[in-house]
């Protein structure tokens, strides 16, 4: 299916499914019709429900947990670690019913991904990964995302702060001290991240990626100045037979170019 203009057109269906009794409970955002696609989002996303996943669900039946911890979904207190965390996920994957999917993942949300596909990885049709944290350079490291202030955060996630769209990320960032829902709304979103990345993202993962088998896609910006384009090529190294697009964008590119984004996805993935 032909992927058009980014223009609302789906209201999903908001879904709340308790795992392990209850001590996690996920928002799950749900619309579309097709194949089943799991999102993993950014930390650093203010909206649940975006316009590259208004396309997407023109192809897919696309479903978009929040994170424990932020957006309406609860129980981080009660996960280990990154692993704990991937085996909770591939828990929500029983719970909806579907055992095998498409896994669309950006930034955290890319490394969480990469893990389920690394760990279940007969579960994975195809894997999407935009700017995958999980990986480290000593000679190139990552912008450290969690500690940056507002205005410096907004320079490393966007291609142009001033563009529409980051101007209108940047009203829920927490950089306004008299927005208090918004301050801790950040302190959440970073605290949740934190838990599974600090002081590094390096988790291991590195050992783990030879265990992927399904096809992969990387999707870069081509101005990422949170997590250079180098680490493409260490992505790349890592998972046999990965294939890369570079767009026009930032770290953020899935909302600074969400037709061209989305158009890859399709066009990798297939309906």
């Amino acid at each position: 299916m032909a992927v058009g203009r980014a223009e609302r057109v789906l209201m999903p269906d908001e879904r709340r499914i308790e795992i392990r009794g209850g001590a996690v409970t996920f928002k799950v955002l749900a619309a579309g019709r097709g194949a089943p696609l799991l999102y993993f989002h950014s930390y650093h996303e203010r909206s649940a429900w975006s316009p590259f996943l208004d396309l997407l669900a023109r192809s897919f039946s696309v479903y978009a947990p929040a994170h424990p911890g932020v957006a309406g979904s609860a129980g981080i207190e009660t996960l280990e670690d990154l692993l704990d965390l991937t085996l909770v996920y591939d828990e929500l994957l029983g719970a909806l019913g579907i055992e095998h999917v498409h896994l669309v993942g950006h930034s955290f949300g890319g490394m969480v991904a990469a893990e389920i596909a690394a760990v279940f990885p007969a579960r994975v049709k195809s894997l999407t990964l935009a700017s995958p944290l999980g990986l480290w350079r000593d000679d190139a490291p990552s912008a450290d995302i969690l500690i940056l202030p507002a205005d410096e955060l907004a320079a490393a996630l966007w291609r142009d702060p001033v563009s529409r769209v980051a101007l209108d990320w940047a009203v829920g960032s927490g950089g306004d001290p008299d927005d208090i829902a918004a301050q801790v709304e950040s302190l959440q979103r970073r605290s949740s991240m934190a838990k599974f990345v600090w002081p590094i993202p390096d988790k291991g993962l590195q050992r783990r990626l030879h265990r992927i088998a399904a096809p992969t896609l990387l999707v870069w910006g081509d101005d990422d100045r949170a997590n250079p384009v180098i680490y493409a090529e260490e992505w790349q190294r890592r998972v046999k037979g990965a294939a890369l697009r570079l767009l026009p964008g930032g770290h953020m590119v899935l909302h600074e170019a969400p037709e061209a984004a989305a158009r890859a996805v399709v066009e990798f993935a297939g309906p």
